[in-house]
């Protein structure tokens, strides 16, 4: 069984980063090697993400899909495209896209499509714990 900050660090991120990735070359006519030092990743990895071939193309649609994660990821990408630099208020973007899409239990579909034969109750107190929120002990 996974466990939610797996998913996160192994589909989650880089599907975002594919997104911010893409956007900042495209919207905002970066190249890739800023994109690279923006995003904390190699310039290999960014034209991996631009092109397609890193990142969850059926999570990024439904990522895109969700109108509110869309909204946060376009505030940082013009964050980042603005400072063209990680900061402190990037960093905190970043974070709570990821706070979101955890508390939203977006995160949960994500799972169920790697993993279909979760226990139904291991489940829903990975749920409870995730509406708690960041923090919260059991």
């Amino acid at each position: 069984m996974l466990l939610p900050a797996e998913i996160e660090s192994k589909t989650l991120i880089p599907a975002l980063r594919a997104i911010l990735a893409k956007k900042l070359a495209e919207d905002h006519n970066i190249r890739e090697d800023e994109i690279s030092k923006m995003l904390g990743v190699t310039q290999a990895a960014i034209s991996n993400y631009i092109r397609g071939t890193r990142g969850d193309p059926s999570l990024i649609a439904k990522l895109l899909a969700e109108e509110q994660v869309a909204i946060m990821i376009n505030e940082l990408s013009d964050s980042l495209s603005s400072d063209m630099a990680y900061t402190p208020s990037s960093l905190s973007k970043f974070i709570g896209l990821c706070n979101y899409i955890k508390s939203s239990l977006l995160i949960c579909e994500i799972h169920h499509n790697l993993e279909s034969n979760i226990d139904e109750q291991v489940c829903k107190e990975c749920e409870n714990m995730l509406l708690k929120g960041p923090g919260s002990v059991y």
